[in-house]
C-alpha cells in the first residue's frame, strides 16, 4: 500500500492499532481524536484516504462527510462505527462514504478495503449525495423506531448489502423464516431510496386475479416499488401473470421486490415455481438470518422492544440477568416477531420492575433451547449438510459468482458456533476448551476476540 491515511477516532487503542498496521503496510499516517483537526488536514490537502469514527468528542463523523466531499472531491472515506444499526450503513452510503465497517472490525478486512480505496479513483458524486441538498424529507420514523438492529456479523453484512442495492434498479429477493423481518427490509430499501416519495405497493396473489389485476398494481405503484409478499405461495397462474407484467415494463417501471420463507430453488426443481420468474426476481438475493443464528443481538432487540413498550405508556421494565440468559438460550421459532410479542406480554404480566426468570419460563414454556437442524436427514453427515447449503448459496446467485472472500466467510460461520459450543461444553474454561479443540490457548483467545464471542462461566455440559 502507498499513500497517506488520516485516522480519526477518540479511542487511543484503535488509533495505535491502525497507525501501526498502516505504517507496516507502507503508508504514512496522521492520527487524531478531533474532527476539527481532521478537517484542517483535509483542507490543507493532506491525505489520500480518511478512516473516521462516527461519534467523536467534537462532532459526528457522518455529518462531516459532505464537508469532506465539498473540500476534497475524490477523497475516499471509510466510516467505522459502534452504532450498529441499518441506519448507520444507509447514512454512510447516502453521504457518499467509500465504505462502512462496524466495530469491532476485522483488521485484515479493513486493511484490504483501505488498499482498494487507495488504489481506486474516487467515483463521481452520486445522486444520493446530491439529494442531501434537496428539499425532499425522508419518510419513516426515527432511528430508534427501526426494529432492524444488530451488531452481529450477519446483520452488519445485511446492512451493507441493503445500503448498496437501495438506489439500483435491480430486483430484490428477500429470503428468511417467518418473523425475521423480510418485509421490513423491503420497506427500508424503498423508504431510503430515491423512490422514497413514490408509492410502495404490497401485492398478494389475490391482487393478480382478473384481467386488470397486474395493470392495476402497476398503476398504483407508478414508478415506485412493488413487493410480492411470500411469492413462494403464489399459484402457477399468478406466477405467469407476474412474468408477463415484468416483460411489459417500460422506461418508468416500478422497482420489483419479493419475499419468500420457502426455498424457491427447491420449489423450482420440483416444478412448483417458474424458472423464468425465479431469475427475474433474483437480481439480488438478501438472506435474513434467523434470530437463533444471531443470539448476540437478542439483548439489543429486547432493550429496543422494552423502550418501545415504555413509550406506549407501560411502566418501565428490565430483565434480571438470569432471565435474559434464558431469553438468549431460547430457540425463537417465530423469530423477531415472536420475541417482540413475548416481551409485550412480559411487560404486562410481570409483577415488578424486574422481569424474573420464572416469569420468562412461564411465558416461554418448556421448549428445548435448540431446535433440530431443518432440512437435514437423520443420517446426513456434517459435510453433506454443509455441501447442500453451499450448493444452494451458489444457485441463488443465478449463474453469477458470489462476492470474493467466500473461503474466509464460510470458515467464520463454521468456526463461531464450534467455539461457542465448545466453550459451553467446558463451562467457559478457556484452557479446557483449547485442549478440546486442539489449538493453542492464545489462539483461542484471539479467535474469541476476533469473532466477538461471549464467554460465560456456567455448568459444564460434559
Amino acid at each position: 500500500m502507498d499513500g497517506t491515511v488520516l485516522v480519526a477516532d477518540d479511542d487511543r487503542t484503535i488509533r495505535t492499532v491502525l497507525t501501526q498496521a498502516l505504517t507496516r503496510a507502507g503508508c504514512k499516517v496522521h492520527a487524531t481524536s478531533s474532527l476539527m483537526t481532521l478537517m484542517r488536514w483535509v483542507e490543507e490537502g493532506k491525505g489520500d484516504l480518511v478512516i473516521s469514527d462516527v461519534m467523536m468528542p467534537d462532532g459526528n463523523g457522518l455529518e462531516t462527510l459532505p464537508q469532506i466531499t465539498e473540500k476534497r472531491p475524490g477523497l475516499p472515506v471509510i466510516i467505522i462505527s459502534a452504532q450498529n444499526t441499518i441506519m448507520t450503513a444507509i447514512q454512510a452510503t447516502e453521504k457518499d462514504a467509500y465504505d462502512y465497517l462496524p466495530k469491532p472490525f476485522d483488521l485484515p478486512d479493513l486493511m484490504k478495503r483501505a488498499a482498494r480505496a487507495l488504489d481506486l479513483k474516487r467515483r463521481a458524486k452520486p445522486a444520493a449525495a446530491l439529494r442531501e441538498d434537496s428539499a425532499v424529507t425522508r419518510p419513516g420514523s426515527a432511528q430508534e423506531d427501526l426494529p432492524l438492529v444488530g451488531r452481529t456479523a450477519a446483520m452488519q453484512a445485511l446492512y451493507r448489502l441493503v445500503a448498496r442495492v437501495m438506489n439500483t434498479d435491480l430486483p430484490v429477493l428477500i429470503t428468511g423464516e417467518s418473523g425475521t423481518g423480510k418485509s421490513l427490509i423491503a420497506r427500508a430499501i424503498h423508504d431510503f431510496s430515491d423512490r422514497r416519495t413514490l408509492p410502495f405497493v404490497v401485492a398478494a396473489a389475490s391482487d393478480l386475479e382478473g384481467m386488470d389485476g397486474p395493470s392495476a398494481i402497476v398503476a398504483r405503484a407508478k414508478s415506485g416499488s412493488i413487493l410480492f409478499d411470500e411469492v413462494g405461495d403464489f399459484s402457477e397462474e399468478a406466477q405467469a401473470k407476474i412474468v408477463r407484467m415484468l416483460d411489459a415494463f417500460g422506461d418508468a417501471a416500478p422497482r420489483v421486490m419479493a419475499t419468500s420463507q420457502k426455498d424457491l430453488m427447491e420449489k423450482m426443481e420440483a416444478g412448483l415455481f417458474r424458472q423464468d420468474l425465479f431469475y427475474r426476481l433474483g437480481g439480488v438475493t438478501i438472506s435474513v438470518p434467523a434470530l437463533r443464528e444471531r443470539v448476540d443481538d437478542i439483548p439489543l432487540l429486547a432493550a429496543h422492544f422494552l423502550a418501545r413498550v415504555e413509550r406506549d405508556g407501560v411502566a418501565l421494565r428490565r430483565f434480571a440477568p438470569d432471565a435474559l440468559d434464558l431469553v438468549r438460550a431460547y430457540s425463537w421459532p417465530g423469530n423477531v416477531r415472536q420475541l417482540e410479542n413475548t416481551i409485550k406480554r412480559l411487560t404486562v404480566t410481570s409483577q415488578s420492575e424486574e422481569i424474573s426468570k420464572p416469569e420468562v419460563e412461564a411465558v416461554l414454556g418448556n421448549q428445548p433451547a435448540i431446535e433440530p437442524l431443518m432440512g437435514v436427514g437423520e443420517g446426513d453427515k456434517l459435510s453433506a449438510s454443509v455441501g447442500k447449503h453451499l450448493r444452494r448459496y451458489f444457485d441463488l446467485h443465478g449463474g453469477v459468482l458470489p462476492p470474493a472472500g467466500l473461503y474466509n466467510r464460510i470458515l467464520r460461520e463454521v468456526e463461531t458456533p464450534l467455539i461457542e459450543i465448545a466453550l459451553e461444553a467446558t463451562g467457559g474454561n478457556q484452557a479446557k476448551c483449547a485442549d478440546l479443540l486442539g489449538i493453542n490457548r492464545n489462539t483461542l483467545r484471539k479467535k474469541i476476540t476476533d469473532l466477538d464471542i461471549r464467554v460465560t462461566r456456567r455448568r459444564k455440559l460434559m
